[in-house]
């Protein structure tokens, strides 16, 4: 699984799932107890979907979520993380 680092994977992936388990968008819709517009948001990656719906999608769909910080590394604030995507904001 690839990656998830902004709301348009998180979307895509969702997509994903719902289309290997066979599930139109209204099907999903309604096992979430949420109206087909959200999920075509949702999968369309819109960013400002409410969190709790989105996870609720992402668990019918069977999409694990994870933590993606490594507890063996050092937690050393002077290494920067390429993987961050809000490296470019000051740190204070």
């Amino acid at each position: 699984m690839a990656a998830i680092k902004n709301s348009t994977d998180f979307g895509q992936q969702i997509r994903l799932r719902r289309k290997a388990l066979g599930l139109t968008q209204q099907q999903l819709a309604a096992r979430c107890g949420v109206g087909v517009r959200f999920i075509i948001e949702l999968e369309g990656g819109k960013p400002t979907c409410q969190l709790g719906k989105s996870l609720t999608a992402a668990v019918e769909v069977g999409l694990l979520l994870q933590s993606g910080r490594d507890d063996r590394r050092p937690n050393d604030a002077s290494l920067p993380d390429t993987d961050d995507p809000l490296t470019y904001l000051p740190k204070f």
